[in-house]
């Protein structure tokens, strides 16, 4: 595998070489002091480019990277259609790094330093940048909630949960399962993060998908939650179920008091049907 010295000059290299590209930015968690490296971080590089359809047009300039072995481009897709102007490249190499690299205009260039606060200039041939840019995950941290935020999270687990429970009596378990790990349990960890935003000022970031979740919870707090991801069973997934309702109602309450907001009383009307519909359609099995 090629160090990230290696790396870092190669991609810089390319650019220099080509009078195409313009300015290099690295984003993601290279750029991010809060998280140990190791091999599996990409290289989040942004080119920004004269003119975009040079590139676009031909893929031969990418084997100066590297022999890739797997690659995606994600405005090049007719099941997932583009949203935004850039063109990108997923690529895994033969050594196992991966480079995800965005090639934008060169007139977006103002847009995007207004955008995400995590990145690093690496090259500016011109001088366009006329500022420092220091990385921060700042806008990653965990935001204290308002009221009506605390209240709309609660609002969405248990509202959805009559579906869980639907799904379950059904027998349509493909959509019980859908319905607790897209939407309750998206509630569930949302309630979580507060907490330990909380309980660290609200000064850091739990990372994407919550995996940094388990540094900043007790361990049985942490345990319980997983142990809500076993669903392969009707069983089980009542189970994940009554454990999702537990947990969230214990953190919801906790953070209510120590925010100062009301807990809503839906919640013993929801639990009241759940249970009602388990015993119907399973407690005398």
């Amino acid at each position: 595998m090629r160090t990230e010295q290696e790396m870092m000059s190669m991609i810089l290299s390319i650019a220099q070489k080509d009078e195409r590209i313009r300015i290099v930015t690295l984003e993601g968690s290279r750029t991010n002091i809060n998280i140990p490296k190791d091999e599996f971080q990409d290289y989040d590089i942004t080119y920004f480019v004269s003119d975009m359809e040079s590139f676009i047009s031909n893929d031969d300039w990418l084997s100066q990277f590297g022999n890739i072995i797997m690659m995606q481009k994600p405005e090049d897709m007719e099941l997932f259609p583009p949203e935004e102007k850039e063109y990108s490249y997923l690529m895994l190499f033969d050594d196992y790094n991966k480079i995800d690299l965005t090639l934008l205009p060169l007139e977006d260039l103002d847009d995007y330093l207004k955008g995400d606060k995590l990145i690093k200039v690496l090259m500016d041939k011109d001088c366009r940048i006329e500022r420092d840019i220091v990385p921060t995950d700042i806008d990653y941290h965990v935001k204290k909630p308002s009221a009506r935020e605390y209240d709309d999270c609660c609002n969405e687990f248990w509202n959805v949960t009559p579906y869980v429970v639907k799904g379950l009596c059904r027998k349509e378990i493909l959509f019980a399962i859908d319905h607790l790990n897209q939407i309750l349990r998206s509630e569930l960890l949302r309630m979580i993060s507060w907490k330990v935003g909380i309980e660290t000022g609200f000064t850091l970031s739990v990372g994407k998908n919550y995996k940094f979740l388990d540094k900043y919870i007790p361990e049985n707090l942490w345990s319980r939650l997983l142990s809500t991801y076993r669903m392969d069973s009707y069983e089980n997934v009542w189970k994940s179920l009554f454990a999702c309702h537990q947990l969230f109602r214990e953190v919801s309450k906790e953070i209510a008091e120590l925010l100062g907001f009301a807990y809503p009383e839906y919640d013993k009307n929801v639990t009241k049907y759940t249970e009602a519909m388990y015993k119907k359609y399973v407690g005398n099995d």
